[in-house]
C-alpha cells in the first residue's frame, strides 16, 4: 500500500494571466479526511480538478493510489469518486436510471448496477423518488444524487467539493455520518468546505489555501494553536458599546475581533491577555453579559490566517479554467 492515497507536490496551474495554484502541496494517508479551506478564489477547486485528472498542471506532480494523474490518468480515474460544485446528473433520467447508467459505464453488469443504485438511493433517502426525473428534484435532492453518483464505483479516493451546499442541517449530519463510514471502510476523502464546523467535525488534517498557496496545514487542534493558544469571546450588555469593546480587544490581541451577532471573539496569547481585556473593559465602564477564554474556533483560525471571514457560498475560483480544451477532454474521459 502506498504511504499516501493521494499526493500533490508543487502544483502550479495558470489560466491566462491568472495563477490559480502557485506551488500547492497536499497529501492524505489512506482512510483519512483532508479538509481544504480557503476564501473564494483561493484555488481549492482547481486543486481538486488537477487531482481528479480534469485539469493538467502546468508544473508539479500529483498521484492517486501511486498513479501519476497525467501519465497514468486512466488508472488514477478508476480509484476516484468526484462530487463537484455543479450537478453532473442527467435531468431527463430518473434518479435510479442515472445511477444504473453510471454503474454500467463502470462495467457493472446490469443486475449489479441496479442493486448498487438501489443501495445508494436508500442510503441517501431517495428511494421514494427514485423513479422521478432528476429535473423534478429539489436542490438538496440533486445534491444527494450527485453524492450517490460519486460512490457507484466504490472508489478508494473521494473528492468532495463543497458537498454540503444545498443540504439542510439534518441531511448535512447524514452526510457527515456517511463520510465517517467511508473512512472507517478505508476510503480516503478530500473535502473542500465553507462550513468551518464541518471541517472541525470530519477532517483528520486541514490545509488552508489562500491565493493559490497552502499557508497553513495541520490537525484542527494544531491550527488552533498556531493562531493563538486561546481566544477571548464577549458580549457587551449595551450593544452600542460593542465598537469600543472591539477596539480594546484589537489593541490587546493585535488583530480585530470577529463580530458574530454582537459576540466579539479574537485569538489571544493566553490568560494574561484575557485579564488585560477584562481590566480595560472595567476601566472603560463597559459591562458584559458574556465573557470567556477558550481555544479558538476554526472560524477564528480562518479569519486570522486569511484576513477573510468564511463564506457560505461556493468557491468559483475555477470558472476561469473550465472552458479549456484539455479540461473538456479529460471531463469526457472521466465520466465515460
Amino acid at each position: 500500500m502506498h504511504e499516501y492515497a493521494f499526493q500533490a507536490r508543487g502544483l502550479v496551474k495558470r489560466f491566462g494571466r491568472t495563477t490559480a495554484l502557485a506551488g500547492v502541496d497536499l497529501a492524505a494517508r489512506p482512510g483519512s479526511v483532508l479538509g481544504v479551506l480557503g476564501p473564494n478564489g483561493a484555488g481549492k477547486t482547481t486543486a481538486i480538478r488537477v487531482l481528479s485528472t480534469l485539469a493538467r498542471p502546468d508544473e508539479g506532480t500529483a498521484t492517486v493510489g501511486g498513479f501519476d494523474v497525467v501519465r497514468r490518468a486512466a488508472d488514477a480515474r478508476r480509484l476516484i469518486g468526484l462530487t463537484g460544485q455543479s450537478s453532473m446528473v442527467d435531468d431527463e433520467l430518473s434518479g435510479r436510471a442515472n445511477l444504473v447508467l453510471l454503474g454500467q459505464l463502470l462495467d457493472l453488469r446490469r443486475s449489479e448496477a441496479r442493486a448498487r443504485a438501489d443501495q445508494l438511493l436508500a442510503r441517501f433517502g431517495l428511494s421514494e423518488d427514485a423513479a422521478r426525473p432528476a429535473s423534478t428534484y429539489s436542490g438538496g435532492m440533486r445534491r444527494r444524487l450527485d453524492l450517490a453518483a460519486s460512490l457507484v464505483g466504490r472508489p478508494s479516493v473521494v473528492f468532495l467539493d463543497e458537498p454540503s451546499v444545498g443540504l439542510d442541517p439534518g441531511r448535512r449530519e447524514d452526510l457527515w455520518g456517511m463520510v465517517r463510514t467511508l473512512t472507517d471502510e478505508g476510503t480516503t476523502v478530500l473535502l473542500t468546505t465553507q462550513y468551518l464546523e464541518e471541517a472541525d467535525a470530519l477532517a483528520d488534517r486541514i490545509a488552508v489555501i489562500d491565493r493559490g498557496r497552502v499557508i497553513a496545514e495541520g490537525t484542527p487542534a494544531e491550527l488552533k494553536r498556531v493562531v493563538g493558544g486561546q481566544a477571548v469571546s464577549l458580549r457587551t450588555a449595551d450593544p452600542d458599546r460593542t465598537g469600543r469593546a472591539a477596539r480594546i480587544m484589537e489593541r490587546v490581541a493585535g488583530r480585530p475581533p470577529e463580530n458574530t451577532r454582537h459576540v466579539l471573539s479574537v485569538p489571544v496569547g493566553g490568560d494574561a491577555d484575557a485579564w488585560e481585556v477584562a481590566d480595560a473593559l472595567r476601566e472603560e465602564g463597559i459591562a458584559v453579559t458574556e465573557f470567556s477564554l477558550h481555544l479558538p474556533s476554526l472560524d477564528e483560525v480562518f479569519h486570522a490566517l486569511t484576513g477573510t471571514a468564511p463564506s457560505t457560498g461556493t468557491d468559483n475560483d475555477d470558472d476561469i479554467g473550465t472552458g479549456t480544451d484539455d479540461d473538456t477532454d479529460a471531463a469526457k474521459e472521466h465520466t465515460a
